[in-house]
Order: C-alpha cells, then sequence, then structure tokens
C-alpha cells in the first residue's frame, strides 16, 4: 500500500494535468452546443460499436439453442408442406383421415459421426422418449443420409449412406429411370447407382433423388449427380458413378421422417414378393 501511495505522489502532476483537462473539456462540451453534438456523436458511435461487440459475442453462446429451435420449426413446416402436396394425376376430394399418409417430420443434433470406415454409424441426441423409431429416413438440407437402425430412449443410431450394406431406392431425376444408389466403401464423397440397364441414355450431370418407392423417403430428396457413366463389363447394366450431394464430414442437425402407414406397407409389400431397398 506504502508503495502504491508513493507512485501516485511521484505522479501528481500528471494525474493533476489529466484532471484539469477532463473539467475543460466537460466545460466546453457543456456550455458550447457545436462542440457538444461533436463529443456526444463521437461517443455514442463508440459506445455503439463496443455494446454491438458485446452482443455479437453473447449471440456466440445461444447459437446452439438458436439453430435447434430452427431445426424444430423447419421439421414442422416440412410436415405441414407434406400434408399440403396433391399428386399430379389426383383430384382433390374429402377423404376420410385414415386415408392420410403424408410424412412425419423430427429434427436431431449428430453428437457422433463417423466417415473412415467400411460400415460407417451417426449417433443423434434423440431416441425413443422423442418419437423416433427404427426405420426412420434421416436427411438435412443437402440430402440423404441414411436410415435409423438402433434407438434407447434418448438417442438413435443411424445407419449412414455410407455403409457397404444399405440400398437406397433413387431415380434419375430427369428420365425418371430407377435404380438402387449402395457406397462401395471407397470414396465418402462418391457412391454407386446400380441396376440402371445399359440401353438408358444418361447425361454427366444428372442429379439423383430419392424414388418414391419405399416407405422410408418422401420423393425427390436429393441423393447427388451423375459424375461418371461406363458400360458394364459383364452385366446388362451401366456402370454408373454419382457425387453425393452430402457432405458428411460437416453433418450438425438433421431431419428424420417417417410414413405413418409404413409398417403396412412393408407388410402389403412383402407379402407379395415386392421388396424394395
Amino acid at each position: 500500500m506504502q508503495r502504491i501511495l508513493i507512485f501516485l505522489y511521484k505522479i501528481r502532476a500528471f494525474l493533476l494535468f489529466i484532471a484539469l483537462e477532463s473539467v475543460a473539456i466537460w466545460m466546453v462540451v457543456t456550455h458550447n452546443s457545436p462542440q457538444g453534438a461533436v463529443f456526444f456523436n463521437s461517443s455514442n458511435r463508440l459506445t455503439g460499436s463496443l455494446l454491438e461487440r458485446k452482443t455479437n459475442f453473447l449471440e456466440y453462446f445461444y447459437l446452439k439453442s438458436v439453430n435447434e429451435a430452427l431445426s424444430e420449426k423447419n421439421a414442422s413446416l416440412m410436415k405441414r408442406i407434406e400434408e399440403m402436396k396433391v399428386p399430379a394425376d389426383t383430384a382433390l376430394m374429402d377423404l376420410d383421415a385414415n386415408f392420410q399418409s403424408g410424412f412425419d417430420f423430427w429434427s436431431a443434433k449428430v453428437i457422433n459421426n463417423s466417415i473412415h470406415l467400411n460400415q460407417n454409424h451417426i449417433t443423434l441426441n434423440k431416441g425413443r422418449k422423442q418419437g423416433i423409431r427404427v426405420g426412420m429416413g434421416v436427411f438435412n438440407e443437402q440430402g440423404v443420409i441414411g436410415r435409423v437402425k438402433g434407438v434407447t430412449d434418448n438417442f438413435s443410431s443411424v445407419l449412414s449412406l455410407l455403409h457397404t450394406d444399405l440400398l437406397l431406392s433413387s431415380k434419375i431425376k430427369r428420365t425418371k429411370v430407377f435404380g438402387s444408389t449402395k457406397w462401395d466403401g471407397v470414396n465418402p464423397q462418391m457412391a454407386k447407382l446400380l441396376y440402371v440397364p445399359r440401353h438408358v441414355q444418361i447425361v454427366e450431370g444428372d442429379t439423383v433423388v430419392t424414388s418414391g418407392y419405399n416407405a422410408v423417403f418422401p420423393e425427390d430428396i436429393p441423393i447427388g449427380w451423375i459424375k461418371e457413366v461406363k458400360q458394364g463389363e459383364e452385366t446388362n447394366y451401366l456402370d454408373i458413378t454419382i457425387q453425393l450431394s452430402t457432405d458428411f464430414t460437416r453433418l450438425s442437425y438433421v431431419y428424420l421422417v417417417e410414413n405413418p402407414l409404413r409398417q403396412e406397407l412393408d407388410s402389403l409389400n412383402l407379402e407379395n414378393g415386392n421388396v424394395n431397398p
């Protein structure tokens, strides 16, 4: 304490100078309108800038809750849009609610993800208590991600599209030709489009989307676009490589989709031997 007092005593002249300058500035600003306006405008700009930086800094810590809220809202809106869709070959009629087969949507956050294995999985932060069930499709704004494989009370495991056992019913959007997308376990940005006959005319760059032929995904969710086409050497099908639209290295929030009538449709297909991937 004594050292502090000695230090203040040594710089007493400087402190007196600062005090007098402050009084002088206050008197000039207070009794002269032009100078006062300039001072207050400058101080307001400085204060505004500091407050803006403070707000931006604090907003960073609220991004998680904001993203979660937006994700939930988007899932709700997608469900409403799906309910409002009318097939192109269908006339509008008043039908019983039992005939409605719109998809339901949920949102979740990715808490674990692998891309370097042959059989990659993704873990989500929602499970049985939040309405998540085995068999739900998973996607985001970029495209298809995978399918729910296992569920606990508060978490769920997703079979990634980057899994050599996952087969996804697909179609080429321009030509309406159907096939199946399967990852070959090599490049996490590429996959194969299987079972497209050799006589089909395909253009590199054609978009590949979900077919809607099964009850997992709605029709026309992006999968990727055709990167390369070759004639199959030993089969009657083309060798097609597609560039996946989803960046699996940067997954964050995802959407889950379910057809309420999926179980009934799957049972019917199984009974008649029509098994769609």
